[in-house]
């Protein structure tokens, strides 16, 4: 069995947790949360699989290195990472109506990987800027963060949905504003402590690799501006008192900004890390 083929099952996989978990929204069925939650770890747990699958294929080529040197590997990691943070909070906050949001951006960055024909998924030999010890931990941690930032932006849809329609039947189904903010806050923070990590990785990265610690390449101008923003969104809070509906369309706004980090710096400005579209 072939890390395409387990990774392809995935992609299904996510489309059907995020199903279960719109299906518990619509007919608020509490049995239908513990089965998406139950879906969504076996679903993490062969998307795991897929990707040790693939990192040992590298190694069977002769070639081998982590699966996060082009745009399908990130994209297929950035879909693991996405789906690994948010159930870690929902096994903390115990609240399974949040998944419809990230399954379905996982789902998405799987589709997009796997079916796209711009999209090549072949194994193949890292370039020369890769070739380096800080690849992991560069693109894990910024994933990690981008995938905190992606579970915040569905919080905050949540936030905005109960806020703006407090006596809909879908409003009813979400947890107390406070501990939607409380939940927003934690994601936020916990999305800004890795993409500063990942930040700082990179940065003594591009010093080995091209000499300067900062060349203002579009992706890392980028990174900076995403990490800018969440700053002030935390800065506001903690500062200011900002809460609710302004943090909410903060963090939408800042996840804006990592779709265009990610996306629209690769397809619409070029730099050095134009490797990524690849």
């Amino acid at each position: 069995m072939s890390s395409s083929f387990v990774l392809s099952l995935v992609t299904f996989g996510w489309l059907a947790c995020s199903i279960l978990y719109v299906s518990l929204m619509v007919y608020r069925k509490p049995f239908l949360g513990h089965v998406a939650k139950l879906s969504a770890f076996l679903v993490l747990f062969a998307h795991t699989a897929g990707l040790l699958l693939r990192w040992k294929e590298s190694y069977d080529m002769g070639i081998g290195h982590a699966p996060l040197s082009n745009l399908y590997e990130s994209l297929v990691f950035g879909a693991w990472a996405l789906m690994a943070v948010y159930l870690f909070f929902e096994q903390k906050y115990g609240n399974p109506v949040f998944g419809a949001v990230p399954s379905l951006l996982a789902f998405l960055a799987m589709a997009y990987a796997s079916f796209s024909p711009g999209v090549d998924s072949r194994i193949q030999p890292l370039i020369p800027a890769l070739k380096s010890n800080w690849l992991i931990a560069h693109v894990i941690t910024c994933f990690l963060g981008y995938a905190a930032f992606g579970v915040s932006f569905g919080i905050s849809l949540v936030y905005i949905v109960k806020k703006k329609f407090p006596h809909s039947k879908l409003a009813s189904l979400f947890t107390d504003m406070r501990v939607l903010e409380e939940f927003n806050y934690q994601t936020i923070m916990f999305g800004f402590l890795w993409l500063t990590i990942g930040i700082i990785t990179g940065s003594v990265w591009a010093n080995s690799a091209w000499g300067s610690y900062w060349s203002w390449d579009p992706k890392e101008t980028w990174s900076l501006i995403t990490w800018l923003v969440y700053a002030a969104v935390l800065h506001a809070r903690s500062v200011r008192n900002w809460r609710g509906m302004r943090v909410a369309v903060m963090s939408i706004a800042g996840f804006g900004c990592v779709l265009f980090t990610y996306f629209g710096v690769n397809f619409l400005l070029s730099g050095l890390h134009a490797y990524a579209t690849k």
